[in-house]
């Protein structure tokens, strides 16, 4: 069946149409359930023993140190070797890291005499196999669907992410108020475990690359030239960059839910779950509704609209209106996200996607981490409220200078 105008009709579903993208989405939805579930409860543990929200806000700087240090090396590495092995032994250790959160919390006492330690001590070592992860994954994404089916393959990606991150929360507080940290802990255990099968499971053949006898050192900031290269996607990730680094109010989230909004561990699940419910339902309207025609805008007015609800957020003292907030605030982010990993994918050459997703990685996955320290360090001076509220002013500030200093951006119109 044709449309009026002769061409195909838009088809919504696919790329899921593609046996190994849909295990690819399994894994990943697998593995975000399991470290969104993971965050509630590490989060509220730290809390609980420390009493401090610098505390919160190390445990992102645990996670970002390691994770900025090794993705160059990982982009590199992603180009040069089997994508999907590299996945599936960061899994692997993903994995490990689950079971040991689980030991730590099924022996009695052990958190309370030794402190958050050992905590810290597994988000590091997680943080070094989530750098080699991602740009395999992203890369080896782009590599078992056709390019035509990009923009598709990706508003599916994001919403099952989003749609774990709905759900890994909200069951994570739930878990853990009515049934303790070890059953949490457990659950997430297998999750990550079942991540590590479905990819297992994925038949790939490796594209060739040709290994074109650069020194490794240029062949690792690559990708940084390449982005620097390209002034839309340069601002594309500076955007997202500063606006989730100044932005983010995640990090904060136990101090809300315990001082503020006094909603316990279960109130927390579903502050955590907002953004992702909000995205979720973002990203299925962006499937069906086809490509984003003046994308440049869009993602502008997406980001200045994510800032106004954080600002909003900071201020609240109801819960719903909180938790409706937070939902506004990751509709609007993955609006940004759609349109920032789209252009990733049709402007990069393939054999260079390892590099630039791992470039991706620095400016986008990081600053989550780098954002939950700045956080905390501006709650322990400010306090969680003016810190959240400042940060969302200065984010919407970035949508301001971003859009008068790289009018292309703004000028950005279909990228399918």
């Amino acid at each position: 069946m044709t449309s009026t105008t002769g061409a195909p009709p838009y088809d919504a579903y696919a790329a899921l149409r593609h046996r190994e993208f849909r295990w690819y989405i399994l894994s990943l939805f697998a593995m975000t359930l399991a470290s969104q579930l993971q965050a509630v409860v590490v989060g509220w543990q730290v809390y609980a023993i420390t009493h401090d929200p610098l505390s919160l806000g190390l445990m992102g700087l645990a996670e970002a140190l390691p994770f900025i240090a090794m993705s160059l090396p990982a982009g590199y590495l992603a180009d040069r070797w089997n994508r999907r092995r590299i996945a599936v032994w960061s899994l692997a250790v993903n994995a490990a890291c689950a079971l040991a959160l689980l030991a730590f919390s099924a022996t009695p006492g052990l958190l309370q005499r030794v402190g958050v330690l050992p905590i810290y001590g597994v988000i590091f070592v997680s943080g070094v196999a989530r750098s080699l992860l991602q740009p395999a994954r992203q890369a080896l994404g782009a590599e078992i669907i056709p390019r035509s089916m990009y923009e598709n393959a990706i508003t599916w990606r994001s919403s099952s992410w989003q749609t774990a991150a709905v759900v890994g929360p909200a069951l994570g507080g739930l878990l853990y108020g009515f049934a303790g940290p070890v059953a949490a802990y457990a659950t997430g255990a297998v999750l990550m475990t079942f991540a590590l099968v479905g990819f297992l499971v994925i038949r790939y053949e490796p594209l060739p690359r040709t290994l074109d006898g650069v020194p490794v050192l240029a062949s690792l900031v690559g990708g940084l030239r390449f982005v620097w290269s390209e002034p839309v996607i340069l601002a594309a990730l500076s955007l997202d960059l500063f606006s989730v680094f100044l932005g983010g109010a995640e990090a904060l989230l136990p101090v809300f839910a315990s001082e503020i909004l006094k909603v316990g561990p279960q109130g927390l699940g579903i502050l955590r779950a907002a953004p992702a419910a909000g995205a979720v339902l973002m990203g299925v309207y962006l499937a069906h509704r086809g490509p984003i025609e003046r994308a440049g805008r869009a993602m502008l007015f997406a980001v200045a609209t994510f800032a106004l609800a954080i600002i909003g957020f900071g201020l609240s003292k109801s819960f719903l209106l909180s938790v409706a907030l937070l939902t506004v605030s990751g509709m609007a982010d993955n609006v940004s996200v759609v349109i920032r990993s789209t252009l990733l994918q049709l402007l990069t050459p393939p054999e260079m996607l390892g590099r630039v997703s791992a470039v991706n990685s620095v400016f986008i996955g990081s600053s989550n981490e780098l954002g939950a320290f700045e956080s905390g360090v501006a709650a322990r001076l400010l306090g969680a409220v003016p810190a959240v509220v400042l940060g969302g002013t200065a984010s919407l500030a970035v949508v301001v200078i971003t859009a008068r200093l790289v009018p292309r951006l703004r000028r950005l119109g279909r990228i399918s």
